[in-house]
């Protein structure tokens, strides 16, 4: 009853997007459409759509490449910070959990300048690495607490059986941090694919991911389109945290094969 019950309030908020999505015509304060269509889904995937599926592509690619920079900075970042005790650890957490703390559009506006100056206002590099200063910490946080109970003797027993530096790594650490790694990956992916703000102030229009588009198709007045585009937008979100669950888990490490 309680997987029930969570299933039915994540569903809930999707039913008047689906319903909008395939209404014509629906005026307040009718509880159903007046009349159903196809209309919406139509201009999605027509030839007038395609800036939408472009949009899409670009958000995939920009959060994709944010999520993997994301994880492999922060796993070595997070194996230093949870095995290691070094002078100004702390303040290295301090630095790291600041673009968190400080509002989006303070970051976004001061990296703005800085980005003009050096030629990446405007571009999709740009956009990774302003995306990046929000999701990294996130991504180091996620690894840190993995590595916090992390146990390096099995890389000790491993390099004493003489397997090479690669093999250690490819053989014990991952398949030991991989739900870290995935839930890491994750948490960087969807804070990516859901920035807006920081995408058009960096990007200044030239970088049309699938938010900008959508926060426009919202002010059109276009219901049912903009409705369609909402779950055009949540589906990949969905979809890699469904993905994801594959390899989460309560299993305890019992060895390494």
């Amino acid at each position: 009853m309680v997987a029930a019950g969570v299933i039915v309030v994540v569903l809930l908020p999707f039913v008047p997007l689906v319903m909008w999505s395939l209404s014509d015509r629906w005026f307040y304060p009718e509880l159903w459409p007046r009349q159903w269509g196809l209309r919406a889904w139509q201009y999605v995937f027509s030839t007038a759509g395609t800036q939408i599926l472009g949009g899409l592509w670009q958000s995939v690619g920009v959060a994709a490449t944010v999520s993997c920079i994301s994880v492999g900075i922060g796993m070595p970042a997070g194996r230093a910070l949870g095995l290691f005790d070094f002078r100004g650890k702390d303040l290295v957490a301090v630095v790291l959990i600041l673009p968190v703390i400080v509002p989006p559009l303070c970051v976004a506006m001061g990296l703005h300048l800085w980005f003009i100056i050096i030629g990446l206002a405007g571009s999709f590099l740009g956009v990774v690495l302003v995306h990046l200063t929000f999701c990294l910490p996130y991504a180091v946080f996620v690894m840190w607490g993995i590595f916090s109970n992390y146990d390096p003797a099995y890389e000790e027993q491993a390099r004493s059986l003489g397997a090479p530096a690669w093999k250690v790594l490819v053989r014990v650490t991952l398949p030991l941090t991989f739900p870290g790694i995935i839930v890491a990956g994750l948490f960087a992916f969807l804070l990516s694919w859901s920035q807006y703000l920081s995408t058009l102030i960096i990007g200044g229009g030239k970088v049309a991911t699938l938010p900008i588009l959508l926060f426009a198709l919202m002010g059109s007045g276009d219901r049912p389109v903009a409705a369609a585009v909402s779950i055009v937008f949540v589906a990949p979100a969905m979809l890699a945290l469904l993905f994801s669950a594959r390899y989460l888990g309560g299993r305890s490490i019992t060895g390494v094969r």
